[in-house]
Parts: C-alpha cells; sequence; structure tokens
C-alpha cells in the first residue's frame, strides 16, 4: 500500500522491514577518509573558525556543571518565544527519544519517506507505529487529509530527509488539533533561504512541537546539540525524562555562538549559497535522464533523492570511483532504485556526476 496510512512494525535491524538504525554515517565508516563524502548531510567546511575558538574557550570551564539558562534564553531570543518554550537537546535524536518515552500517545503516526529516529525511537518505547507513505508520483508532497483522524501523534520533516521536499506551512497547520501532538522536524530548516514554511516561533497552533538541530550546518554532529520548541506543559514533560545536565558546556556555547546574530546572518548567507550548488547539481543530473536517472522534487534542502536504475550496484561502483551516497531503501517508502546525495561545492558535484555518468555508461 503506498499511499495512506497503516500499522507499522518494529522495522529496526534485524527486524522484517527497512533497517531503520541504518543512517549515512555508516557509508563513510572504516574507509571512509578514502571517499568524496556525499552520503552524510553535514555542510563541508564547517564548524568555522570563529565557531571552533567560542568551542574550545569554554573548555577552561569544564570543571564546572553545565548551566543552560543562557543558551536557552539565547534560543528563545532567536525564535521570539519565552524560555519556557524552549528545551535544549543532545541534538534532535534526544528529542525522538524523549517525546516516545514522557509523551502518554495511543496511535502515533509518522509521515514517510523521512528520518527514521522517530519510529525507530516510538517502537523501542513500545509503541505501534502507523506510517502515512507519500508518493513520488504526488511529489512526495504532504497531503493532510491522509493522515488518519484519530492519530494522537504525528511527525512529518520539513524539509522532508530524504526527500528535500519543503512542505507548505499551512499544509502541516491543517494536521494540528485539539488532543494532537504535532511534531516538525526542521533540522534542515536554516538551510532553505528565508526559512520560508518554517513553524518555529509559532504559539497559536495547538500541540505544536519544532525540533531543531544546530548539527548539520555548523558541522557541530559530534557534539551533539539541538532544541525542541513546544508548549510549556510538553517542554516540562520531556525536560522530566532528561537526566541531570543532557546538553554538555562545550554545546551550550555552540549553541548560543549559532543563534546569535553573527551565526544567523552566516546560516542565511550559507543556505543561498546551497540553494545554487544544489539547483547547478540539480540540472547536472536531468543530463543523465535517457539513463533512468529521475531527481525528486522540486528540492529544497542541502541534499536530493535521486532514483538510479539499479542503484546498488551503482552505488558500489561509485565507491570505487571514490564517492560515497547513502543508500534509500532503508527509509520506508522508498525502493531499492533510491539514493540520497548531500550538496557540495559545484566542482565536487560536476565531479560526482561525472563519475556516475561513466558508472552507468559502463553498465549499458
Amino acid at each position: 500500500m503506498l499511499r495512506g496510512a497503516f500499522p507499522g512494525g518494529p522495522s529496526v535491524a534485524g527486524g522484517g522491514g527497512p533497517d531503520l538504525r541504518h543512517h549515512g554515517d555508516a557509508e563513510v565508516r572504516d574507509d571512509g577518509e578514502k571517499l568524496t563524502d556525499l552520503a552524510v548531510n553535514v555542510r563541508t567546511g564547517t564548524p568555522p573558525s570563529w565557531l571552533r575558538e567560542c568551542v574550545a574557550a569554554s573548555l577552561e570551564g569544564l570543571a564546572a556543571y553545565p548551566d543552560g539558562r543562557a543558551a536557552r534564553a539565547a534560543v528563545a531570543a532567536r525564535h521570539g518565544v519565552p524560555v519556557e518554550r524552549v528545551l535544549l537537546t543532545a541534538g534532535a535524536a534526544e528529542a525522538f527519544v524523549l517525546l516516545a518515552r514522557a509523551l502518554r500517545v495511543r496511535r502515533p503516526v509518522v509521515v514517510h519517506p523521512q528520518f527514521t529516529e522517530p519510529e525507530a525511537a516510538l517502537a523501542d518505547a513500545g509503541h505501534a507505529v502507523g506510517r502515512v507513505l507519500l508518493r513520488e508520483a504526488d511529489g512526495f508532497r504532504l497531503d493532510a487529509a491522509l493522515v488518519p483522524d484519530d492519530a494522537d501523534l504525528v511527525v512529518v520533516g520539513n524539509p522532508t530527509n530524504p526527500t528535500s521536499v519543503l512542505h507548505p506551512a499551512e499544509e502541516i497547520v491543517r494536521l494540528a488539533r485539539p488532543g494532537r501532538v504535532l511534531v516538525v522536524d526542521e533540522a534542515f530548516m536554516d538551510a532553505v533561504p528565508g526559512e520560508r514554511e518554517s513553524l518555529a516561533g509559532r504559539t497559536d497552533v495547538p500541540g505544536l512541537v519544532v525540533l531543531r538541530s544546530l548539527t548539520k550546518t555548523w558541522g557541530l554532529a559530534g557534539l551533539r546539540i539541538g532544541y525542541v520548541l513546544a508548549e510549556p506543559r510538553v517542554v516540562a514533560e520531556l525536560e522530566r525524562a532528561q537526566p541531570l545536565w543532557p546538553v554538555s558546556s562545550p554545546a551550550l556555547v555552540a549553541a548560543q555562538a549559532c543563534v546569535s546574530d553573527r551565526g544567523v546572518a552566516e546560516a542565511a548567507d550559507a543556505a543561498v549559497a546551497v540553494a545554487g550548488d544544489r539547483e547547478h547539481l540539480v540540472r547536472l543530473l536531468r543530463e543523465l535522464a535517457g539513463f533512468g536517472v529521475v531527481v525528486a522534487g522540486p528540492a529544497q534542502g542541502p541534499f536530493l533523492l535521486v532514483r538510479v536504475p539499479g542503484a546498488e550496484g551503482v552505488r558500489e561502483r561509485l565507491r570505487e570511483s571514490g564517492f560515497a551516497v547513502r543508500r534509500g531503501d532503508t527509509f520506508p517508502g522508498l525502493g531499492p532504485d533510491w539514493v540520497r546525495v548531500a550538496v557540495r561545492d559545484r566542482a565536487t558535484g560536476a565531479r560526482f556526476v561525472a563519475a556516475l555518468r561513466e558508472v552507468l555508461e559502463a553498465a549499458v
């Protein structure tokens, strides 16, 4: 069943469905230093030197327990909300675990294809998870009518990983209703010029929970820092489920820096640059349409979802040519002919497409 909702099983590693625990970093482990990494969606050239210096300076205070009040206030100011609506987390991934464990829900639903950790966390917490699968024929666009009326927790990504689709904010808002928690994963929203369609800072949407990550745009995947924006009641419930001092002092300093005026301005400039590099990569990939290559779109994130016939073999041959891309078949709703490709600079994109062309020509 390709459209609509149906029960999802515990599709974690070793289960009968897609391996929800597979992530892009698995593509570049071990011999990854030999490859051009197009599998992980972390912006290259990061963290910038000024941010590294901020983090390094924080090491002088490691003897003291972390105090998140200043960082929390900075995030609140960034989005124009009270501090009671902010929760700092060890990356957005921790937030998914907190939501799964702390909130009492009966019928959670995840809109796929999307980042798989929300479903994995819900399944690990003992929930039976429903799935809404968006279709390629519809451009993987969200249709709020597909979500069951009795779903009391709905998770959707925007822009969605791996489809790179940016859903209209008002279509997402249509999912909100009393008694329902609406979780919007905006981990890549700061890579969208103008952050258009963002719901961060909205306080008029019932049950809205927005998740943000600072690891992608800023190259802080190893530091683990993100945050939740939600009603104070929800924030308090999630905070009670956290261990003491969940976010390290260096991560707190990084959070303050990233949401500062300087950080917001730099992220905005980076988003415009990435958009240009993405459109260049899309144009090059479309030249391979004769080989059956299709780019899902219109893409709005710092990555592309690409359908390539025989993708499993193509991925292996690309590795031999020095490129790692992310397999797509571990995302519910996608099959073996999909790969996700991170957007890099134009020269890297051109080299990648040339290598892909060679691989496809050799297979003819």
